[in-house]
């Protein structure tokens, strides 16, 4: 299993787990605290507390997912890094022109300066 496929599954995990800490926050303030019964007053097991948490792993999740996007980018650009192909010798010396010892170039390597 390639690193680039270790990452692919952990970006789909912690998205998978942001979705859902997003889906439990109500955008009104209601959310699952309200689920609870715990308005204005502190409630059982501190249930106020709740959307502290959720804000929290909010922010945790989202922050751990643009890492590992981050680096499963430099898994891939440092596993496939382009490499030039060496030409064979004989295509080298076709698309260098020939220079005699003037400075000017010749179209041929014949040395037949026409």
């Amino acid at each position: 299993m390639s690193t680039f496929t270790i990452f692919m599954i952990l970006i789909i995990f912690v998205a998978f787990l942001l979705v859902m800490v997003i889906m439990v926050q109500n955008p009104k303030g209601g959310g699952l605290s309200s689920s609870f019964g715990g308005g204005g007053t502190q409630q059982l097991g501190g249930v106020k507390k709740t959307t502290d948490f959720l804000d929290k792993s909010t922010w945790t999740l989202a922050t751990v997912l643009l890492a590992l996007i981050l680096l499963s980018n430099i898994s891939i650009m440092g596993g496939t890094a382009p490499v030039e192909e060496a030409l064979p010798q004989t295509e080298l010396e076709n698309t260098i022109p020939a220079t005699d010892n003037s400075g000017t170039t010749t179209e041929d390597n014949t040395g037949d300066n026409n």
